[in-house]
């Protein structure tokens, strides 16, 4: 079976295919300093619960933005599935084009992004990944990765307001029943939520613009959900485009993996 890694900078995910289908997915707090051994006591008794364990695990590929954690995740592979990972950036052949002025600078989870967004819904895309960072990546109708623009995600921004004005609270994120806020919760979440449909309306339209052919709008991202209805700019919610992009890089790999 495949354990697939996908770790963010907020929160690391875990999946499990055996072949046909995804039996199962967990997300956990990303800390770069949790070693390979805690990993395994938490992922042990999680497999248990859907009568799995580590054992069953013999393959492994691993996505992460954050440089320092990798050494734990890959001797998690190695001590526990005794399996040498596939890791994007590093050993993975994406087998896709990288169409920016240093391919090295894309984030390996925008790449997976692309392959995944472009196995399902074919090209040219505009992937709006909402997490730590809210990504607009744009994919070539060929399936290359193209680039695209990092802005601030909204979790970043709510926390910002907090942090930095003494009298604001943190505030959980939602969509406000109006615009206009007539107490201080209700303007805070107004002006982030309905902030972040003006960003994401504002930078589509742009692109497009400066693109010049059609393009589809898929979201993504642990927050996706949240705009789903609230803007006719995207075109489709689709939570899976990581872990598809996963799988896919991974049917690429698997021969020499």
């Amino acid at each position: 079976m495949l354990l697939a890694i996908e770790q963010g900078n907020t929160n690391t995910l875990f999946a499990v295919h055996d072949g046909q289908a995804w039996l199962a997915q967990w997300r956990t707090a990303t800390y770069a300093s949790r070693t390979a051994d805690e990993y395994a006591v938490w992922l042990s008794q999680l497999l248990a619960m859907q009568s799995l364990k580590l054992g069953d695990l013999d393959r492994c590929i691993i996505s992460t933005v954050v440089p320092q954690a990798l050494f734990n995740l890959r001797n998690l592979s190695r001590r526990y599935l005794h399996a040498e990972p596939l890791v994007i950036g590093e050993n993975a052949d994406l087998c896709i084009e990288v169409r920016i002025d240093n391919p090295s600078e894309a984030g390996a989870d925008r790449l997976v992004n692309a392959v995944g967004g472009f196995i399902a819904h074919g090209g040219p895309l505009i992937i709006v990944d909402s997490g730590t960072a809210t990504n607009f990546d744009i994919v070539g109708a060929d399936g290359a990765f193209e680039g695209g623009v990092i802005a601030p995600g909204i979790n970043l921004s709510m926390e910002a307001l907090h942090a930095a004005a003494a009298r604001l609270p943190r505030v959980a994120i939602q969509k406000p029943d109006q615009v206009i806020g007539k107490n201080t919760v209700g303007a805070m979440q107004a002006g982030v939520y309905w902030g972040y449909i003006g960003l994401i309306e504002g930078l589509v339209d742009r692109i497009r613009s400066e693109y010049g052919k059609p393009l589809t709008v898929v979201a993504t991202g642990g927050v996706a959900s949240l705009f789903d209805g609230a803007t006719d700019r995207i075109d489709v919610v689709d939570r899976d485009v990581t872990l598809r992009g996963l799988l896919e890089i991974w049917r690429r790999n698997e021969p020499k993996a």
